[in-house]
């Protein structure tokens, strides 16, 4: 998969706002080329939440495990809820794993993610054959998830 097919599909999921921060909309220059994914009919950007998933293309203060600093290389986070969370990795989130000093910079591969992973968060490094539809299927989730808080809160 590559970063414009996950925006692609991301873009076609309903009340998804894609931002793509970028030089000239005044966002903090670590965040260029990056891109945040939130669910928002009306198509503003929600001031009382965050993104459910997030694609990423280098390393941030704090957040290197990954090694995106590597050529060609991104990751996928997604705010996969408790149940997808322990389903793909065998234990809750806040609960501490064997092989939680895995190698986070692993590709192809569904993983706590090695920062918010305590919070419910999956990560993909640069998904492809083994995790393309493991991958789409979180992002159907997370926007799914994101939608019913939305609508809790709204409605």
């Amino acid at each position: 998969m590559t970063i414009d097919e996950i925006i692609d599909f991301m873009c076609d999921l309903d009340g998804v706002l894609a931002l793509r921060p970028g030089p000239d909309d005044g966002s903090p220059e670590i965040s260029w080329g990056d891109t945040f994914f939130y669910y928002s009919p009306d198509g503003v950007v929600p001031r009382t939440t965050q993104p459910f998933a997030t694609i990423v293309t280098k390393n941030y203060p704090g957040d290197d495990r990954s090694r995106l600093e590597r050529p060609d290389t991104f990751r996928v986070n997604i705010a996969a809820g408790k149940k997808a969370f322990v389903d793909l990795t065998g234990h809750a989130p806040r609960e501490p794993a064997d092989g939680d000093d895995a190698d986070a910079g692993v590709t192809d591969t569904v993983m706590a993610h090695p920062v918010y992973g305590s919070l419910g968060w999956l990560a993909v490094v640069n998904p492809g054959r083994r995790t393309g539809a493991t991958t789409r299927e979180l992002l159907r989730d997370a926007h799914r998830l994101a939608r019913s808080r939305h609508e809790r809160r709204t409605g």
